[in-house]
C-alpha cells in the first residue's frame, strides 16, 4: 500500500488549500541567459524556462551563494494549467491501477505527494522551480535520485530527508538547501528538487497570511 512520509504536510492538505491568494501581478521572466537551463522538460512555447521575476531574482542570489564548482541547473519552472492537470490525473490513474484498494480521496492525496492538484499547483503560478546542481561543465551531481523520480520509482529516496541515500547525495541536498533557503525559497519535502516562493505552500511554511502568486498565463 502507498505511504505518505511522516510529519509532512502535503500540498493537498486544507492547511495549504485554504490559504488565500492576493495576486501581485508580477510578470513571468525567461530564465534562459540568466541561469543554466536544462532542456529535458522543454516545450515548444518555452514555458518550462519561465518563472515569476521575483523568484528568478532570488534564484540568481542563491546561485551566488554556492561554492566554486557548483551551479544551479533549472529543469522546469512555469507549467500551463492543462499540462499540470494532465500530469496529475495521469499519475493518479497509475496509482489507482497499482493500488486497487485506493478510494478516490486516497488517490487524490497520494498523487499530491508527487504532483500538485491543479487548484493549488505552484508551477501554474510560475512560483515553483524543479532544479538540481551541476558542475561548471554541466555534469549533474549525485542527488540520490534523478529529478522527477516518483516515490514508487525511487523507493522513497525522492523525499528530501530520505535516510537511504549516499553521503555524497545527502551533502549535495544540504548544499542546495543552504543556497536556496537564505534566498527565501521553501522545499516540498517529498521532492528534493522542488522549491518555491510566493505560492500557498510557501505561505504555509513561512506563516504568511496569503500567497502572492496565483495561476498565470504565459501570454499575459
Amino acid at each position: 500500500m502507498w505511504q505518505s512520509p511522516n510529519d509532512v504536510v502535503l500540498i493537498s492538505d486544507p492547511r495549504v488549500t485554504s490559504i488565500p491568494v492576493q495576486e501581485c501581478g508580477e510578470p513571468l521572466a525567461d530564465v534562459r541567459g540568466r541561469l543554466r537551463v536544462d532542456t529535458r522538460m522543454a516545450d515548444d512555447a518555452g514555458a518550462y524556462a519561465h518563472l515569476r521575476a521575483g523568484l528568478l531574482r532570488r534564484l540568481e542570489h542563491a546561485e551566488s551563494l554556492l561554492p566554486s564548482g557548483y551551479h544551479l541547473l533549472i529543469v522546469e519552472g512555469y507549467r500551463p494549467v492543462a499540462t499540470q492537470r494532465r500530469i496529475f490525473e495521469g499519475y493518479r490513474a497509475e496509482l489507482r491501477a497499482t493500488f486497487a484498494e485506493m478510494s478516490e480521496e486516497e488517490s487524490h492525496i497520494a498523487a499530491s505527494r508527487y504532483v500538485s492538484p491543479v487548484e493549488v499547483a505552484p508551477h501554474t503560478a510560475g512560483a515553483a522551480v524543479d532544479l538540481t546542481l551541476c558542475s561548471p561543465d554541466g555534469v549533474e551531481y549525485d542527488m540520490g535520485t534523478q529529478v522527477n523520480d516518483n516515490p514508487e520509482q525511487s523507493g522513497g529516496a525522492c523525499y528530501t530527508a530520505a535516510p537511504d541515500i549516499s553521503d555524497d547525495a545527502r551533502a549535495h541536498r544540504k548544499l542546495l538547501a543552504a543556497a536556496l533557503e537564505p534566498a527565501g525559497l521553501v522545499n516540498y519535502p517529498t521532492e528534493w528538487w522542488h522549491w518555491s516562493y510566493g505560492d500557498r505552500y510557501w505561505a504555509m511554511v513561512t506563516r504568511t497570511a496569503h500567497a502572492v502568486y496565483g495561476p498565470v498565463d504565459l501570454t499575459t
